[in-house]
């Protein structure tokens, strides 16, 4: 099927075209994003292997999509596809004692110190950490720790897992809209984390550092799934809604999943520091190392 698309349409062209700045922001947010996005979620859910086929095609028409590490190569639904799992070993884990691990498969994007409350989504763009966290959470624990910003395309592998051995404490889900979160939309819309439906994680590690891990949504996603709460995905309700839990993870050990790609942001307090070679623009993969804890 894939080669069929091929000799119809020229992928590497179609990909230029679309990478065009302008066209692409007009294309991904100049559209009614939250309406689109519901659409989105039922479509993924038609459970045809004919459609599926077909559709997975046409999605490869405009990414690098690369599913030889998925445990099955055949799929349900479009949705089957966007979750899929790895093979077994498909992602080694960092089992370095001292180590932060990448949550997930994904581009480094704006990363650093918490100063004065502030972090940057991109250059000349800074957001107040209490926006993101929302009107029901403190966030002064992380004035002076680092943060790192950690952009999942379309294409990758769409399952987050826990960066270090601890108890998720406290879960916020802060409803809002879909932007897109790429790169272009990050220089050209201020605040948008803050804008977009997230989730609030709060992890304490077993060393008893408290951490947070917040996943952002965004247009084609806005539900997330926890494998450690009932009731998800997280129903469309405004405003914050709360949710104390006592959820144990291990390092390495599968969260929950995007329903499409997009960005989780981590928070660490002062102490921790970024892994040599951590910096915007580099790929990672879950289980590389992230950040090192106080020695």
């Amino acid at each position: 099927m894939t080669e069929v698309v091929d000799k119809v349409v020229n992928p590497g062209a179609l990909r230029r075209v679309f990478a065009q700045e302008d066209l692409n922001f007009l294309l991904t947010n100049r559209v009614p994003r939250i309406a689109l996005t519901r659409l989105m979620g039922r479509v993924s859910r038609i459970r045809s292997p004919l459609f599926t086929r077909v559709a997975i095609a046409v999605w490869r028409l405009f990414t690098e999509l690369d599913l030889s590490e998925a445990s099955e190569q055949r799929f349900a639904s479009i949705h089957d596809c966007f979750t899929r799992k790895l093979r077994e070993g498909a992602r080694p884990i960092d089992t370095r004692a001292e180590v932060l691990t990448s949550p997930c498969d994904a581009i480094v994007g704006a990363c650093g110190r918490v100063e004065r409350g502030q972090v940057l989504q991109a250059k000349g763009m800074p957001y107040a950490l209490a926006d993101l966290f929302g009107p029901t959470q403190d966030s002064t624990a992380f004035e002076g720790g680092s943060y790192v910003t950690l952009r999942l395309t379309s294409a990758m592998y769409h399952r987050f897992h826990a960066p270090h051995d601890g108890t998720v404490e406290q879960v916020t889900y802060i409803s809002g809209d879909t932007w897109n979160v790429n790169p272009i939309a990050l220089q050209r819309i201020e605040r948008l984390f803050c804008r977009n439906e997230r989730a609030l994680l709060r992890m304490r590690l077993h060393t008893g550092q408290a951490i947070a891990i917040v996943p952002v949504a965004a247009i084609l996603v806005a539900s997330l799934r926890l494998h450690f709460l009932p009731g998800v995905p997280y129903p469309r309700q405004r405003g914050a809604s709360e949710t104390p839990c006592d959820a144990p993870q291990t390092k390495g050990q599968e969260m929950g999943w995007f329903e499409h790609g997009s960005t989780i942001i981590v928070f660490v307090p002062r102490g921790f520091a970024l892994c040599e070679g951590i910096a915007a623009g580099v790929t990672l993969r879950m289980g590389q190392a992230l950040m090192r804890l106080p020695s």
